[in-house]
């Protein structure tokens, strides 16, 4: 069993660089095979009736996807907006984007009409992954559970039976993974508790809101990282990082039935309530405790030490050490007030 690097925590509120800096480097493929090898030219030629303009001074072999929190060397990055990256200097990073002003700041650039269908078409290319027919993986049946070949458990780990425990998984030392629980794409460190019929790993609800259903699905081919010493409930979902990661820190207490979306970036010491939702791509800093029946909306920053009364809904950005309550959830102080005034008139 080799060892598990995990990712230590240094969140400040509203500056989400520090979180990124420390992005774990697994491997991609150990998830999600390649289908084939593309070099840059091979792969506009499966995208050619989407090309309006394009530029490349090198012609590379493509060994995986960047993202804006993580530029990598012989990659491509799906560029959404008008945004020059001033640390993108390498010659072996090509840029897919629809915005054309983009081609003013970079050589290696290729502009499209419509960037999510280019995304789904060169993604579903490269990897082999769950959404599509063919996803390769080879299982054992062991003490009632499947695992697969592929996957890394360290023999103190115990694990329940009906298990379903997928490609390219690693497992830390003196786990528990009780009965019926799902694990794929992901890497868990040391005394992780797992309760019954919780799945990890899962597919993220990521789609063009305009051109619906599931043959319109983007791939998600990112992971979850668990680190130590993590107790999640009983029928919980945890969805992997579309391009990089979900990440749940250290010491953190998730209760029964709540689901954490897409590129969820959970800090250390969090206590969530049963039946909480947290949208994709939000940030929520260390020692952050969660009521039940809580909302967020994604693409929100939650700061450290905050309290969040139940049956809240998050909107916007909150500071570090607030009380909340109410939706729209504001200083609990605020929504006492506005209640009274309620119940008088």
């Amino acid at each position: 069993m080799k060892k598990i690097v995990l990712i230590g925590q240094d969140l400040l509120i509203f500056q989400l660089v520090p979180l990124f800096d420390l992005m774990l480097p697994y491997k991609r493929n150990n998830f999600f095979p390649f289908k084939k090898k593309f070099d840059l030219k091979e792969l506009n030629n499966l995208i050619n009736n989407e090309i309006i303009y394009s530029n490349y001074k090198n012609n590379f072999e493509i060994k995986d996807i960047s993202s804006l929190k993580n530029i990598k060397k012989n990659s491509i990055l799906f560029l959404e907006k008008d945004h020059k990256i001033s640390e993108l200097k390498s010659d072996y990073t090509h840029i897919y984007s629809e915005i054309e002003l983009n081609k003013e700041y970079y050589e290696n650039i290729t502009i499209v009409k419509n960037l999510n269908n280019v995304f789904n078409i060169i993604l579903n290319n490269l990897f082999y992954h769950e959404d599509q027919k063919g996803y390769i993986d080879d299982f054992d049946l062991i003490n009632g559970s499947y695992i697969s070949k592929y996957a890394m458990i360290d023999k103190s780990c115990e694990i329940g039976k009906n298990c379903v425990i997928s490609r390219g998984v690693e497992i830390d030392k003196n786990c528990i993974i009780k009965n019926n629980v799902v694990i794929k794409n992901s890497i868990i460190g040391k005394n992780v508790t797992i309760c019954d019929g919780s799945s990890i790993g899962t597919s993220g609800f990521g789609f063009d809101i305009k051109k619906r259903g599931s043959l319109s699905l983007n791939p998600q081919i990112g992971i979850v990282i668990i680190d130590q010493n993590v107790h999640i409930g009983a029928s919980c979902t945890i969805d992997r990082g579309k391009l990089d990661i979900t990440y749940i820190g250290k010491n953190s207490m998730i209760d029964n039935m709540v689901h954490i979306a897409h590129n969820v970036i959970l800090g250390d010491n969090a206590c969530i309530a049963a039946q909480t939702g947290i949208s994709g791509s939000v940030i929520i800093g260390n020692n952050v405790t969660i009521g039940g029946q809580v909302g967020f909306a994604g693409h929100i920053t939650i700061g450290e030490n905050v309290q969040i009364a139940a049956r809240s809904g998050v909107t916007k950005n909150i500071k570090d050490n607030s009380v909340v309550a109410g939706f729209p959830a504001i200083d609990i102080k605020e929504w006492k007030k506005n209640v009274i005034k309620q119940r008088k008139n």
